[in-house]
């Protein structure tokens, strides 16, 4: 049923008679439409066009602060352990997907028929051509230089990837509150990056090394950085810092070079996202994690041209 003529009528719905009006366009509505405002109601249309010209909530140092700050960690998370799963289903501590994917500063060559033995004698893939069975795998100083990113996704031990997972849950999501998924995505990759080019200086050249800590320690020196930023006590920070240099430095097989590559490069990265200019935020921080993201390529190749 139609209304009288000369009733003002919702503008959805014209059987339905109103006297209310939209507090932004005035538009009549009925109830099935009202909005609630801040005064009054509105319309549908002033509703979704207030949503889109509404500015979204901005994360502390820059980018979109985002709803559960959970995401990325977990997805990180994952990709750990999918590796790990990997690892375990190619033959675990004799898996071959290891010396694939850990850093290898020079390549090996492994005796075919047996993973556990290697001769390491025998620097290149010619020479390793020569011995029976022989299976040749590069390191960074032949040309795998996927191994500087792979080798920060990779475990065997269920104690390594167990207390790396554990910081990374406690730690990562209050930096992803408090930088941006963006930012935080960023500082875990180029701190990894960081742990691996030390790995690569610094280690022996015969060595393997894996593992995500590089990345958590990075972590760690971000935590550090922001907390002075905002005058926070940095004791409890620190002194949680002085305990894994203890067992860096007293547990055998574990590598001190990532360990202090990771933490400078996060630290340096975290810096960089705080302490920039407001006015020129976005292009600073750019630029600046740029710079050392060039920083540690020019890095690697000179460990290159040292070691060929």
């Amino acid at each position: 049923m139609n209304a009288p003529v000369g009733v003002p009528t919702c503008y959805r719905h014209p059987d339905r008679e109103t006297y209310v009006r939209c507090q932004r366009c005035e538009k009549p509505v009925c109830p099935d439409c009202m909005r609630d405002a801040a005064v009054g109601f509105q319309c549908p249309d002033c509703v979704k066009e207030g949503a889109k010209s509404t500015r979204q909530a901005q994360a502390a140092y820059g980018g979109r602060r985002v709803a559960d700050p959970r995401v990325t960690t977990f997805v990180l998370m994952g990709l750990n352990v999918l590796v790990w799963v990997a690892v375990l289903a190619t033959g675990w501590t004799k898996s071959l997907l290891v010396d694939r994917i850990a850093l290898l500063p020079t390549g090996r060559c492994y005796d075919g028929s047996n993973a556990d033995v290697y001769y390491p004698g025998l620097d290149s893939e010619r020479l390793c051509q020569g011995v029976p069975d022989g299976a040749w795998f590069p390191g960074v100083a032949d040309g795998a230089y996927w191994q500087l990113v792979t080798s920060m996704f990779a475990h065997v031990q269920p104690w390594h990837i167990g207390f790396n997972m554990l910081v990374l849950y406690l730690l990562g999501p209050q930096l992803e509150a408090v930088l941006g998924r963006a930012r935080y995505l960023a500082l875990y990759l180029v701190s990894g990056l960081a742990g691996s080019v030390c790995v690569y200086w610094f280690s022996g050249e015969a060595s393997a090394t894996l593992g995500a800590s590089g990345a958590i320690f990075g972590l760690m020196g971000a935590l550090l950085i922001v907390v002075h930023k905002v005058g926070g006590n940095v004791q409890t920070i620190l002194m949680w810092l002085g305990i894994n240099a203890v067992l860096t430095f007293t547990f055998p097989n574990v590598s001190w070079q990532g360990h202090l590559g990771g933490f400078l490069g996060g630290a340096i990265v975290t810096a960089i996202i705080v302490y920039a200019p407001k006015g020129r935020r976005q292009q600073v921080q750019a630029a600046g994690i740029t710079l050392v993201v060039v920083a540690l390529v020019a890095a690697t190749v000179a460990r290159s041209v040292v070691l060929a």
